[in-house]
């Protein structure tokens, strides 16, 4: 085995360091490969001029980049031929690839064109089936009394608007159906001060019913109880009052809700916000009623963001006639949000986003038995069923690569690393100086 010894100079770089113990440590293989190149051809070199030589190799293997060669072969794993690396330091632009039709064929090398026309602002979500907050009727008692008779039994019963629920007794209004009857009489009111109008009007306040009125007026006698009627017609959500319950105004005894029109919540991602307006319209489908959807519209945009989630809350009505969307069922949505015209857009699968920078693979022209290809970076905008809006980057006509760019752009992407270790090394070797070596036979 040949001797080898190493003198460095002083203030010799790191990687004249690094460069000579590589050496050694190949020297001292026992299946040592045969030198590149001739000593006489090596002796002038600088430490950088001698790394760059092995940092910088012409091919590599697309599927395999730890595969490198410094002249044309195919891979020892694959068998795939290696690509030419192409590098340009000075424009500082992505470098550029080369592949043969064989190899492009061997990745699956698809391209489309980057075209202009009309996106639509489509939002999918999901939403929960709410009652409409404007169709809810509370019951309450306008004076403190007593149910004498409950003609409702439970809860989820339907009722139609001005049918009977309850009967009160309530002490207050027993006594303003006497002041009524008292104001009929002759000269009662300049006795009591009260008019018939007035008097009337004080059991309307009271919710007294006018045909209840009507009745008093006509036979003259006041009534223990008066009925307790629905204002709207429904179903009966909450049922609270109980025959001989004592109830006051604050009583709620019953909670009704016109189910003919109903609310669908929704939560709507923060990209998404600027295309939604009120009047918008809407579509929905529930897993209950398959085949089945609804028409509506946006009616409301909520104030603010859910700090958590990053969305937006926005309510959709829906008119529900047969009552066949019922509170707190799931529903998926579409929004339509109206069209956007002459937009350029590609394959979303074209795009290559790594949540540091967004590309497509671009193809540069045809060459002698191949092409060339280079990763462009792009700003893009809406994305929309499988197509997505570039804002910058291309331009219409571009052909994009819309598969077997990931392996196209790491090829690439191992091109720049190789560029950087040069350009590293040149600052190292500018620094430092370089160094020398001795070797006897």
């Amino acid at each position: 085995m040949p001797e080898i010894c190493f003198r460095p100079r002083r203030g010799g770089s790191r990687i004249a360091s690094a460069m000579l113990a590589a050496l050694l440590l190949g020297a001292c293989s026992d299946d040592t490969p045969a030198p590149s190149e001739s000593m006489a051809a090596a002796a002038d070199d600088t430490a950088l001029e001698h790394a760059a030589k092995h940092l910088d190799p012409k091919y590599v293997c697309p599927m395999h980049p730890q595969i490198i060669k410094d002249e044309p072969g195919s891979c020892p794993i694959c068998g795939m031929d290696l690509v030419e690396k192409m590098m340009d330091p000075t424009t500082g632009k992505h470098p550029e690839v080369r592949l043969s039709a064989a190899v492009a064929q061997n990745m699956g090398v698809r391209t489309a064109a980057a075209e202009r026309g009309t996106l639509w602002k489509l939002i999918r979500t999901v939403g929960r089936v709410e009652y409409d907050e404007t169709r809810l009727a509370h019951v309450h008692p306008r004076a403190d009394g007593w149910i004498e008779s409950l003609l409702l039994r439970a809860e989820g019963e339907p009722v139609r608007e001005g049918q009977e629920l309850a009967e009160l007794y309530a002490p207050e209004i027993l006594n303003a159906q006497v002041d009524f009857l008292l104001a009929r009489e002759p000269n009662a009111q300049g006795r009591r001060g009260v008019s018939p109008d007035k008097a009337r009007n004080i059991l309307r306040l009271l919710d007294v019913p006018d045909e209840t009125i009507r009745d008093i007026e006509r036979t003259g006698e006041t009534r223990n109880t008066v009925p307790v009627r629905a204002p709207i017609a429904g179903i009966v959500t909450q049922m609270m009052a109980r025959e001989g319950m004592y109830v006051t105004p604050s009583s709620e005894m019953f909670t009704i809700a016109d189910l003919s029109r109903v609310w669908v919540m929704v939560d709507v991602f923060e990209h998404q916000i600027d295309w939604l307006d009120t009047g918008l319209s809407a579509e929905i489908t529930v897993p209950a009623r398959p085949g089945r959807s609804w028409e509506g519209k946006v009616d409301y945009l909520y104030p603010e963001l859910d700090p958590k989630t990053r969305t937006m809350k926005v309510r959709l009505v829906f008119d529900n006639p047969d009552l066949a969307l019922k509170p707190n069922m799931f529903a998926d949505v579409v929004i339509y949000g109206g069209p956007k015209r002459d937009v350029l857009k590609i394959p979303d699968e074209a795009l290559i986003a790594t949540g540091e920078r967004e590309s497509v693979v671009k193809v540069l022209g045809d060459d002698d038995g191949g092409r060339r290809y280079q990763p462009v970076d792009v700003v893009t905008g809406m994305q929309r069923e499988g197509e997505v809006e570039i804002l910058s980057g291309l331009e219409a006509g571009d052909e994009i690569v819309v598969s077997g760019q990931f392996l196209i752009d790491s090829e690439s992407s191992l091109q720049a690393s190789f560029m950087r270790m040069s350009d590293d090394g040149g600052e190292g070797g500018d620094a430092t100086g370089g160094g020398n070596a001795h070797a006897n036979h």
